[in-house]
């Protein structure tokens, strides 16, 4: 392939995966009642594995494992099976040598923090109850049309990087 090529390709391949996956995520808004808070839980989402994407190698991974923790607890609000997203991302922090006892807990931790602040709003009354498994399943469609777009993006720009 030759450098022009390449380096064309390196620029307008995530951007056509970025318009698919807002392509894709928009169109249900037409459809669905109530689809504009599934957008919520696709940004913290994306917010979160932004933020362990960012680590350095050789770093402690501590802070991180914390701040992702409180994006998808309050991501859970809107989303709850999106806390499951936390083992493909310690899968990840396993395969780059970043986890380890401390970024355990700082997870634990985050969740925690945001369970207890969720329970004192909901007993205080000032957000709704409406906790369920299978409760906005179709907000899965912006955040895995986000998080597919993510990956397929940085996999393109790590195989298509000039050198």
């Amino acid at each position: 392939m030759r450098r022009q090529t390449q380096t064309i390709l390196y620029h307008l391949l995530p951007v056509a995966f970025w318009l698919l996956a807002i392509g894709g995520s928009v169109v249900p808004v037409f459809f669905l009642p109530d689809y504009a808070w599934g957008f919520i839980p696709a940004v913290l989402a994306l917010l979160s594995v932004f933020l362990i994407g960012r680590i350095k190698r050789h770093t402690s991974s501590v802070e991180q494992c914390f701040q992702m923790a409180v994006l998808l607890g309050i991501a859970a609000y809107w989303l709850p099976t999106v806390v499951f997203l936390i083992l493909p991302i310690w899968g990840y922090l396993i395969y780059q040598n970043l986890f380890d006892k401390r970024a355990f807990l700082a997870t634990i931790l985050g969740l925690a923090t945001v369970a207890v602040w969720l329970t004192v709003l909901i007993l205080l009354h000032l957000i709704p109850y409406t906790f369920s498994l299978a409760y906005n399943l179709y907000a899965w469609i912006p955040t895995g049309a986000l998080l597919i777009a993510y990956i397929a993006s940085t996999i393109v720009r790590q195989t298509l990087r000039v050198r």
